[in-house]
């Protein structure tokens, strides 16, 4: 499969306080993922899908909450993608800090500026497949707040860009 192309995105959730009713609990952390399995897979209703390795931290949370967020990487992020596809990192706050970003009007998410599209999502259905999870989420919103630039593709193992 490294053979075929792939588009990077990045996939953003917040993940909630431990525990809600402690007010010196720590607030909500933002969570980032580097994702190549994502695709379209319908217009009416509009629903996509991410491929999850099971039991990764992404596929943890989006067990338990419900809205995400995808951005997808323009060429010019090659860094932003490879922070977020670092294996054992500490904390994912330390990985947003110098990237900017917007909150997602209805996820709150992070949704990275300068990317080609961003859309907000909420989980249709989760289907198991083999060591992934098959996430299907709903658009909720969708927006193309920069043209220019081509995708960040994934292809043998690499980065690429078009042409």
């Amino acid at each position: 499969m490294s053979r075929l192309a792939a588009g990077v995105v990045l996939v953003t959730a917040q993940e909630p306080p431990l525990d809600p009713d402690d007010p010196h609990a720590p607030g909500v952390e933002d969570v980032g993922m580097t994702a190549t399995a994502f695709l379209s897979v319908s217009l009416d209703p509009p629903l996509v899908m991410v491929s999850l390795r099971e039991g990764a931290r992404m596929d943890d949370l989006l067990a338990e909450q419900p809205l995400w967020a995808v951005s997808v990487l323009a060429e010019s992020q090659r860094h932003i993608a490879g922070r977020f596809a670092m294996k054992g990192r500490i904390s994912d706050r330390l990985l947003f800090e110098d990237i900017p970003y917007r909150r997602g009007e209805v996820t709150g998410a992070p949704l990275v500026g300068g990317a080609l599209a961003t859309l907000e999502c909420r989980t249709e259905q989760r289907v198991a497949a083999g060591d992934h999870t098959l996430v299907i989420g709903r658009v909720l919103t969708a927006h193309v707040p920069s043209a220019e630039g081509g995708p960040l593709l994934y292809f043998r193992g690499r980065y690429r860009q078009l042409g």
